[in-house]
C-alpha cells in the first residue's frame, strides 16, 4: 500500500518551508521513523520522517522547492522491495561519482548536504574516511574541518603533479553561484530590518576576567562531579545579565505598536553556530536557574544545533540575547539585535593586556564587552548603567550571590 509523505506542521504562524536535501532517493528503503528529507524552516531545520517500513517510490518536489504544511512530497509504497520498487520509479540520472563505502563507524549512505559537499571540495578530504557526528551519523561541515585540519597537522605526501599549466590566455577565473538557504535569507531579511527599523548604537567596556578564571579553576573539578557539566564563562555572564537586566528593565523589554512590554522574566537567546548558519535557542527564566542548570541547557542546544535537532518551540521567544564571538577570536565587534528584543550583549576572546591597578601595571586577562540596544526604548545612560552592571559582576561574582 502506498503511503503519501506530507510535510508536517512546522510550528505556530510557520505555513511552508523548503526542501532542504533528499536523505532518501527513489528506490531506497526506509524505516519507519527514518528521515527521508530535510526540511528549511526560517528558523531551523527539521527531518520529515517516513510514518512507515517499505520502500521510497517517488519525489513530490525537488531541492530547493517551497512546500506548504500537509503538501504532499513523497510516497513509500510499504512492504516493497528495493529492488521492485526501483524498476517501478526511474532513477535520477548521476551527477557525480559514486561515493566510496564508508567503514563501519560512518554514515552507511554518506548522503552529503550541499554544504558539506563543497566542503569536502575545498578541503581535499575523503569523506568515507571521517566520523559523522552529525544525526543518524551524517557528516556535517564541522566534521569535515576537523578531518581537514588533522590532515594539515599530519601532512601525507601528495602525489607529484603533472607541470601546471601556464595561466589560460584568456584570463578565465571560475565563479560558483550557490542559492542562499531560506535560513540564509531570513537572518538576512532580519538583520537588515532590525538595522531600518531600530536606532541601533552600540555601547563597549572591558572586563578583567581574572575572578571568574580563579573560581572556574577552583570549582571546575567539583562543579563536574557533583552536576555533570562542564563549569563555563556563559553561566556567569546569563546569571550577571539577570542582575542587570532587573535594575534597568527597559533592557529586557520591547516595542510594540505604541506600548513597551515589559517582561519580569529573563529569556536569554543564547547565538550559537549550527551548519547552516547562527542560530538562537532560548534559555528560560535564567533569572530562577542556577549555574548548572544553565550550563546544562546551553550544552544541549549546542549539541542539538550541531545535530539540526533544534525545534521551533526551542526558538521561539526570548527577552535578551548573549553572542560570543570570541570562541572565534573576535576581539570586538557591534552585535546587531535579535528583533523583537531591544538589546544583545557581545562577548570577545579574553586576551593578557596591561592594565593599571592600584598604581600599578599588571598584565589581566581582559575581555572587551559590547551591548547593542534600539534607543528608541534604551536611553545612552541605563545601556551604560547595564553594562556596567554586568563588568562588576564578573569581576567581583560574590555580587551575584548576594544579588548586588
Amino acid at each position: 500500500m502506498a503511503t503519501e509523505i506530507t510535510v508536517p506542521v512546522l510550528g505556530e504562524s510557520v505555513t511552508e518551508g523548503s526542501i532542504g536535501e533528499w536523505l532518501k532517493q527513489p528506490g531506497d528503503t526506509v524505516a519507519v521513523d527514518e528521515p527521508i528529507a530535510s526540511l528549511e524552516t526560517d528558523k531551523v531545520a527539521v527531518d520529515v520522517p517516513s510514518p512507515i517500513a517499505g520502500v521510497l517510490t517517488e519525489h513530490r518536489a525537488a531541492e530547493g522547492d517551497t512546500v506548504e504544511v500537509g503538501a504532499v512530497i513523497a510516497v513509500v509504497e510499504e512492504g516493497a522491495s528495493a529492488g521492485a520498487s526501483a524498476a517501478k520509479a526511474p532513477s535520477p540520472a548521476p551527477t557525480a561519482a559514486p561515493t566510496p563505502a564508508a567503514d563501519e563507524s560512518s554514515s552507511p549512505t554518506q548522503t552529503l548536504s550541499p554544504a558539506v559537499r563543497r566542503a569536502v571540495l575545498e578541503h581535499g578530504v575523503d569523506p568515507s574516511t571521517i566520523k559523522g557526528t552529525g544525526k543518524d551519523g551524517r557528516l556535517t561541515k564541522e566534521d569535515v574541518i576537523a578531518a581537514a585540519k588533522a590532515k594539515g597537522d599530519a601532512p601525507t605526501p601528495a602525489p607529484t603533479p603533472a607541470p601546471a599549466p601556464a595561466p589560460a590566455a584568456s584570463g578565465e577565473r571560475a565563479v560558483e553561484r550557490v542559492k542562499m538557504t531560506r535560513m540564509r535569507q531570513t537572518i538576512a531579511r532580519r538583520l537588515k530590518g532590525a538595522q531600518e527599523e531600530a536606532a541601533l548604537l552600540t555601547t563597549f567596556n572591558d572586563v578583567d576576567m581574572s575572578a571568574v578564571i580563579e573560581a572556574r579553576t577552583k570549582y571546575k573539578d567539583l562543579f563536574a562531579k557533583k552536576h555533570d557539566i562542564r563549569l563555563g564563562f556563559m553561566g556567569f555572564f546569563a546569571k550577571a545579565a539577570c542582575l542587570a537586566l532587573k535594575d534597568v528593565p527597559s533592557v529586557n523589554a520591547y516595542i510594540e505598536g505604541d506600548e513597551i512590554v515589559y517582561h519580569d522574566y529573563v529569556d536569554i537567546s543564547v547565538a550559537v553556530s549550527a551548519p547552516n548558519g547562527l542560530v538562537v535557542p532560548v534559555v528560560r527564566d535564567c533569572q530562577a536557574k542556577g549555574f548548572a542548570r544553565i550550563e546544562k541547557d546551553i550544552a544541549d542546544y549546542g549539541k542539538r544545533a550541531k545535530e539540526g535537532t533544534l525545534t521551533m518551540a526551542d526558538m521561539t521567544g526570548g527577552t535578551f540575547t548573549i553572542s560570543n564571538g570570541g570562541v572565534f577570536g573576535s576581539l570586538m565587534s557591534t552585535p546587531i539585535i535579535n528583533p523583537p528584543q531591544s538589546a544583545v550583549l557581545g562577548l570577545h576572546r579574553i586576551e593578557d593586556r596591561p592594565v593599571a591597578i592600584n598604581g600599578q601595571v599588571e598584565i589581566r586577562p581582559m575581555m572587551y564587552i559590547a551591548l547593542s540596544y534600539d534607543h528608541r526604548l534604551i536611553d545612552g545612560r541605563e545601556a551604560v548603567t547595564a553594562l556596567k552592571i554586568i563588568k562588576e559582576a564578573i569581576e567581583d561574582p560574590t555580587r551575584m550571590l548576594i544579588d548586588l
